[in-house]
């Protein structure tokens, strides 16, 4: 049997009646929402604005209503959608248009920020808002072009100057944040970008830029491998991720290097040791603090290999990167101390005490003020021509050698200038000798004593020093007869010289 369709009348009346009451509901719940806006209780007046438009989708105002809540309460995506949705509702909404631009301005879009203010000013060429917020716009444009102009020069502080400025104007901008962030970390101000870099990821932890800052902190920290940790995170969120690629690379390469240098360096394989922490250093010279400990590393490996000049200087390439790091001043300090460059042992030392006043710390110190002061008086060891670990006899030895060749008579024919100098070696050879041979002498003068100040009367007084006596009593010659002569003529040779006793 066939259906048979019925025509059920419709009561429009019924239908109207609907209409006009939900629209008077729509509009109680407008004046709520307006009560609360005026009250600031912005999450208040976003319920009832929602239950306006709930009531009456099409009504424009609503969503102007509830944009400029979202606005207030920094939702600055959702306005933007109520704003567009405003506007597409009614073009000639003009405060939905200024919303737009608004919400585009706030978000880094100055491009789309002025059109919407351009439509402004065509239905009301005198609206000093949109003329104030075109010219932000306008501003806006030109701090990102000097930002990335800046970059490109790596004029890391000329970035964060204008991104901070952009913020004012653009204050949820996430691009602008994550580009001052990577500033900061380049700058080495760690803590800043790691704040920056964690507030992007409370409002959205699969923000690949954001975690591949706090990746690039941490690598900077020498954290590499918790660095690597978001890397890789942040690669799974956006594969094509090409800087936080580049940077995964870099990190475990890197660690790859370092760790081979450092296995070298324990087998003793200095020479291996050195090369790797050189070719370690060529892989990112971003990485401060890593490059600050490569530098320290090799300069052990240097000093090992006793190239103590590049040891140092390898030394101050890290203190340049990172001066707090005090075992580059002390791997520095022990390498001036073997070049015997103690003024600048002393100062590096006093570095490290004042930063970490330790018992051994204030032993290295004492020693290397002490070795700047035996620098400072006549080095007797080397007025002789020995080390410092000479024998009794070795000195003896010493002593007749260069008495011999300083004496005074033996140059009586030079000049007096050379009359002179010589005499004055001579001198010298004397006293070294006397402080030297005498055992509490030698341990004052070895210990850094002031010889002169020594009590007892035992101390060495050159005003009162005759360098003939010693050579006498050395030589064994005696007065009256007895003696010793300088030969000087063609038969002995030029600059022989024998003794004749009595």
């Amino acid at each position: 049997m066939a259906a048979v369709d019925i025509d059920v009348p419709v009561d429009t009346d019924t239908l109207i009646y609907n209409q006009d009451d939900m629209e008077r509901q729509a509009e109680g719940f407008k004046e709520q929402g307006n009560a609360f806006y005026s009250k600031k209780d912005y999450s208040e007046a976003f319920n009832y604005y929602t239950k306006a438009i709930d009531a009456c989708p099409k009504n424009a105002s609503y969503y102007g209503n509830r944009a400029a809540t979202l606005m207030m309460l920094c939702r600055f995506r959702e306005a933007l959608e109520d704003s567009q949705q405003a506007v597409r509702l009614d073009d000639c909404f003009m405060k939905g248009h200024l919303r737009e631009g608004k919400c585009h301005l706030s978000l880094g879009n100055a491009r789309a920020a002025s059109r919407c203010f351009q439509k402004v000013l065509e239905m009301e060429p005198s609206n000093r808002e949109a003329q104030q917020e075109t010219k932000n716009a306008t501003t806006l444009l030109e701090y990102e072009r000097m930002a990335e102009f800046g970059f490109e020069k790596r004029d890391f502080r000329k970035v964060v100057y204008c991104m901070d400025r952009a913020l004012a104007l653009a204050c949820a901008c996430h691009r602008f944040k994550i580009l001052k962030a990577e500033c900061l970390a380049l700058l080495g101000r760690y803590p800043e970008a790691q704040s920056v870099a964690s507030d992007i990821l409370r409002m959205d932890s699969t923000n690949a830029d954001a975690l591949y800052v706090r990746g690039l902190c941490l690598y900077y920290e020498d954290c590499i491998d918790k660095a690597v940790q978001f890397f890789v995170q942040a690669l799974r969120m956006a594969p094509d991720h090409e800087k936080a690629r580049l940077a995964c690379r870099n990190a475990k390469a890197l660690k790859a290097k370092k760790e081979e240098g450092n296995g070298a360096f324990k087998t003793c394989n200095f020479e291996a040791a050195y090369q790797l922490y050189t070719e370690a250093l060529g892989i990112d010279p971003n990485n401060i603090k890593t490059n600050a400990k490569l530098y320290c590393n090799r300069a052990t490996a240097g000093a090992k290999l006793k190239k103590l000049d590049q040891a140092i200087n390898d030394c101050t390439s890290a203190i340049k990167l990172d001066d707090t790091y005090i075992k580059a001043y002390l791997r520095r300090a022990q390498c001036y101390m073997d070049t015997e460059q103690y003024e600048e042992a002393v100062r590096d030392y006093e570095k490290v005490y004042q930063t970490e006043k330790t018992s051994d710390h204030k032993h290295l110190l004492k020693n290397a003020q002490l070795e700047l002061k035996k620098s400072k008086r006549k080095d007797y060891y080397k007025v002789l021509g020995i080390g410092k670990n000479a024998t009794e006899d070795e000195i003896k030895k010493a002593y007749r050698k260069r008495a011999l060749m300083h004496h005074p008579d033996r140059h009586s024919a030079a000049t007096p200038e050379v009359q002179k100098e010589e005499e004055k070696k001579f001198k010298e050879v004397g006293e070294a000798f006397t402080v030297l041979s005498d055992p509490k002498k030698k341990i004052r003068y070895d210990n850094g004593h002031d010889l002169d100040d020594e009590s007892g009367g035992g101390g060495f007084d050159g005003g009162d020093f005759d360098a003939n006596n010693i050579f006498r009593a050395f030589f064994g010659g005696h007065g009256g007869g007895g003696g010793f002569s300088f030969d000087n003529n063609q038969d002995s040779g030029p600059g022989n010289f024998f003794f004749q006793f009595g």
